[in-house]
């Protein structure tokens, strides 16, 4: 087992440290030495205090300081955080950095204080550990000042950050992220792209900054600036921070469609990275999902799909069904047996809306066939208080989705009943309409007049009109002139003063 197995099992990166260090191993030393290392580690688990005391002797077998008096330091500086010995961590880490100039290589010192630095971030739980963090980290900087290596600068200075994110102490942090971001741009002040990856972890800290603060106009520029970013390869948890912090900035812009893409591109790159953050980032998705009012399943996607049956994402998954079948009873159960729910800031604050929401659509469907019904009645049915319903009703009004009146006094709603009103105006603009239509018809157009090819007998009809005006004349009355007078037709018999004087016209 390597030096480091029992500490950093569940980093890549530090298992190839790990790897490096049983290449040393094998490299042909003093065998007392080795011996009492190996048998050091062995009573790590049931002795850390004799481990302890056995790694420190390490050092002063050797006659000038080497490798393993720097493994034996290395080993007991963790075993020693790990049991709240924070004093002589900090005490023997300052000793161990003094191996790093001369005793041990650039890379493999580099190394192992990275996973140190990893080792104690991980295993901080209070402040008394957050405080011989920030210990280590500035001696750390000190130490390696004079050695112009930029990287572990840089790399250690971003975890001094995230210490100062993670206790809220925003005064230094700021200072701190304004130094980073002139470490990584060029003399003249443009972004180095050598220094890109670096560049997106420092806006991943300020952005998280600016969300915690609510400062969305200085979120918004620092999230659209990490997006422009071509020149790096972050890590799959910095775009799933970066991410993550763009859709709740969305939200709050009640701008739910591109919050459903950072939540989702959140998720992937959480996903992609292991981190247990996703489970959390998909209950964000599956909020916008409601909140657009889509009927869309979010876990019919790809990558979501192997989650919609996940115990952990279950009271979301059914929430959802819930809100889609619009069963606001089930809906409102489902929220009361699952207070887990709400225990997330940031699902408690935009959940309201979700309710709020299906709650509306209760009431509207529930008062469609009265036209006065009472608040308690409308309380009792969706199992909600009087207030509330009152606020809905009242919202209902002012949008102008209702026409009525409350009475606070006795609690009662009227609706103003205008079906007959609406329909009695319909009948009067379709009567109007068909009015016009046959004036235009018979008075302008030529709809009932016949030309000389269609007209009944040519000249012969025209000779029937003139005698028929002659026999109306002689009448001396009748309508059209003919004074009532028959004229007949050579082969259909007899037209009446009614055709004929449509034929006139």
């Amino acid at each position: 087992m390597s030096d480091d197995d029992d500490f950093m099992q569940d980093s890549d990166q530090e298992q190839y440290d790990f790897e490096y260090e049983d290449d040393e191993d094998e490299e042909t030393g003093d065998v007392g030495i080795e011996n009492k290392y190996y048998n050091a580690k062995q009573m790590k688990a049931d002795n850390p205090d004799e481990a302890i005391e056995e790694f420190l002797g390490m050092p002063a077998l050797e006659d000038e300081k080497g490798d393993w008096g720097f493994k034996g330091l290395k080993q007991a500086v963790k075993l020693e955080f790990k049991l709240g010995k924070y004093d002589k961590a900090v005490e023997h880490y300052t000793e161990l950095l003094t191996y790093v100039k001369s005793a041990v290589t650039r890379n493999y010192s580099e190394k192992s204080i990275n996973n140190i630095l990893d080792f104690i971030e991980k295993g901080a739980e209070d402040d008394k550990a957050y405080h011989c963090m920030e210990k280590f980290y500035s001696q750390t900087l000190e130490s390696f000042q004079s050695t112009n290596n930029e990287r572990l600068w840089l790399k250690t200075n971003i975890k001094l950050a995230r210490l100062w994110l993670e206790r809220r102490e925003y005064g230094q942090l700021v200072k701190l992220v304004r130094e980073l971001h002139r470490a990584c741009q060029k003399e003249d002040g443009t972004d180095d792209p050598s220094k890109g990856t670096y560049a997106l972890e420092i806006y991943a800290l300020e952005i998280q900054m600016y969300a915690d603060t609510r400062n969305n106009k200085r979120l918004k520029a620092l999230y659209q600036r990490a997006l422009k970013v071509r020149s790096a390869v972050p890590h799959p948890k910095i775009m799933g921070i970066i991410r993550e912090c763009g859709g709740k900035m969305h939200m709050s812009e009640e701008n739910w469609k591109e919050a459903q893409t950072d939540f989702f591109e959140s998720f992937r790159n959480y996903d992609e990275a292991g981190s247990l953050q996703r489970i959390q980032v998909l209950k964000y998705l599956v909020l916008t999902t409601m909140l657009m009012k889509s009927d869309i399943n979010p876990f019919e996607s790809q990558e979501t799909k192997p989650y919609k049956n996940d115990p952990r994402i279950s009271a979301m998954t059914d929430l959802v069904d819930a809100y889609q079948q619009n069963d606001i009873h089930r809906y409102e159960s489902i929220l009361q047996n699952n207070k887990d729910v709400l225990a997330d800031p940031f699902i408690a604050e935009n959940i309201d809306e979700v309710t709020r929401s299906l709650r509306t659509s209760g009431v509207l469907k529930l008062i469609a066939p009265y036209t006065r019904f009472t608040l308690a009645f409308i309380a009792k049915q969706l199992m909600i208080s009087v207030v509330e319903v009152q606020d809905i009703i009242g919202f209902l009004i002012l949008d102008e989705k209702l026409e009525g009146k409350i009475n606070q006094e006795k609690g009662t709603v009227e609706i103003d009943n205008r079906s007959d009103a609406d329909r009695t105006h319909a009948m009067k603009e379709w009567t109007s309409a068909i009015g016009s239509l046959c004036r235009t018809v018979l008075d302008e157009s030529e709809g009932f007049k016949t030309d000389d090819s269609q007209s009944l007998g040519g000249t012969a009809m025209t000779g029937l009109v003139s005698t028929g005006t002659r026999s109306g004349g002689a009448a001396g009355h009748g309508a059209g002139g003919f004074g009532g007078g028959r004229a007949k037709h050579p082969k259909k018999g007899f037209f009446g003063t009614r055709g004929a004087s449509m034929v006139l016209n």
